[in-house]
């Protein structure tokens, strides 16, 4: 079982992240919006240039979210006509090409940076979208809860608490529990790099203390403090960030 997370447009690896797997598993933000490493790459430079995408990161990174989206709004409104089309044509086009490059069979949830309502449009027979629901593979039971909690940063696809911890209860106990966020555990939620910590979910980390699932696996933190770490009997993962390593991580059992 080959498992990845955090794509943001990396449709080129994606191609063989799949090989010599029996399965697929991605664990959503397939979207790339804007790179903090290379300010060239992503929709807002595709529309705006390097040099906005530079002034937008520098904001954010700062914690300048008002100043950001004001910013944001000018260059919006300078572009003309519904920002929302904009956004969904590129949106569309980058959905085009990473469904495209998706391994079959696949089993997906999304992100905090996904559109949900676009998927649909671009999945191929044999990609399974699932959110709040469970799988069985190769005897194991697998469930799926996507999205990210709610943030100052305000990306597309953020829940509210008991929004997401209502998909959490509706999977109910697994072998393996995968979403896109981590639980809410300190060590799994600070990021090195960009030195901030990320919200996990309260109700991952209820589910593991009540039904001890033998993995749980997540990304969302690009470059964390920690990576993976036991609570109880269950082994608790950050699959990567497969835009920058573009591997995926290999889930393996007796």
């Amino acid at each position: 079982m080959h498992v990845v997370s955090d794509v943001h447009g990396r449709a080129d690896a994606l191609r063989a992240a799949g090989d010599g797997a029996d399965a697929f598993i991605c664990l959503g933000d397939l979207l790339l919006f804007i790179d903090y490493a290379d300010h060239s790459q992503g929709i807002f430079p595709s529309l705006f240039g390097a040099e906005q995408a530079a002034r937008l990161v520098e904001l954010r990174s700062a914690g300048q979210f008002d100043e950001a989206r004001a910013m944001s709004g000018e260059l919006w409104a300078r572009l003309g006509g519904d920002p929302r089309q904009h956004i969904e044509d590129a949106v569309a086009r980058q959905y085009a090409e990473l469904f495209a490059a998706m391994p079959v069979p696949s089993y997906l949830t999304y992100g905090n940076v996904d559109l949900p309502r676009l998927w649909h449009d671009h999945a191929r027979p044999g990609q399974h979208i699932l959110d709040g629901e469970r799988v069985e593979l190769d005897g194991w039971s697998f469930g799926f809860v996507g999205g990210g909690l709610k943030t100052t940063y305000r990306t597309p696809n953020e829940l509210d608490d008991e929004v997401f911890a209502a998909k959490v209860d509706a999977v109910g106990a697994v072998d393996v529990l995968c979403a896109h966020i981590p639980p809410d555990v300190p060590e799994l939620l600070y990021d090195t790099v960009a030195r901030r910590v990320e919200r996990g979910s309260g109700a991952l980390l209820a589910a593991i203390e009540k039904t001890s699932p033998r993995y749980v696996l997540f990304g969302h933190v690009h470059q964390p403090l920690q990576s993976r770490i036991r609570i109880g009997s269950t082994e608790c993962i950050n699959v990567g960030h497969f835009r920058a390593s573009r591997r995926p991580f290999v889930l393996q059992w007796d």
